[in-house]
């Protein structure tokens, strides 16, 4: 299999290959390349309707000068455990922060959630966070904010008074719900309309639908997401005693 950046000929193979409606996995295939690498080079480059090989090309060239010139030399890969392998690991953060951002999520909020995720402890604190991503607490801090208020981390103490930032299995039923009653404040809100704009009018009826809609997708959020809160994280009750 072919290691390093992907060649420009390769990116062209990639635009061909997005143009012929392949899946990412065939693409790989053809190249010889991991998925994943398929998978990070379109959407860290517009997506898959819009990549084109000339413009990634030149995108990779530029990020790559940057991190030359902003990465401090002493930077190295974090050790690793349990015999993992610590390129790979990076490399997968780096999709994982691809997937996220291409779900809507800021890069630097996806980052720190990436880091999250890929923590045995399931727990960061700030200067952890700051140390392996290579940014200021500022933007750590901004970070966190954003997930917290999404639903996506919490804060707790650890046993020498430090803030920890944690993710569980617990944190997407909070975002969904946080989801939910969001969504279900637009639908209040969009009643509300009607009754200002008059009942049986065009722009009333156009919110009461939109009202209906949002009431019908909250309500299946929340009862999705305590579903499958039961099933999946609900420990099975020991069987009688044999």
């Amino acid at each position: 299999m072919p290691g390093g950046r992907l060649t420009q000929q390769e990116r062209q193979q990639i635009a061909l290959g997005l143009a012929d409606g392949l899946a990412y996995a065939e693409i790989a295939r053809r190249l010889d390349r991991p998925t994943s690498t398929v998978t990070r080079e379109v959407m860290r480059n517009g997506g898959p309707t819009v990549y084109r090989a000339d413009l990634a090309h030149r995108a990779t060239a530029r990020r790559a000068h940057r991190r030359k010139r902003s990465v401090p030399r002493e930077a190295t890969a974090l050790p690793q455990v349990h015999g993992r392998d610590a390129e790979a690991v990076r490399e997968y953060e780096e999709t994982l922060t691809t997937v996220l951002t291409a779900s809507g999520a800021p890069r630097m909020m996806a980052r720190v959630l990436a880091c999250l995720y890929t923590t045995d402890a399931g727990s960061l604190t700030a200067a952890d966070l700051v140390r392996r991503l290579q940014v200021s607490p500022a933007s750590v801090s901004k970070a966190i904010a954003f997930l917290e208020d999404q639903g996506l981390v919490r804060r707790e103490r650890d046993g020498r008074r430090r803030e920890r930032y944690v993710v569980d299995d617990d944190v997407w039923y909070q975002s969904m719900m946080a989801s939910a009653r969001g969504t279900a404040r637009l639908g209040e809100t969009a009643r509300q309309g009607v009754g200002i704009l008059g009942p049986g009018t065009p722009a009333a009826i156009r919110l009461e639908n939109i009202a209906r809609f949002v009431d019908f997708v909250s309500e299946s959020i929340v009862r999705s997401a305590e579903q499958a809160r039961e099933v999946l994280h609900t420990k099975p009750s020991p069987g009688p005693p044999s």
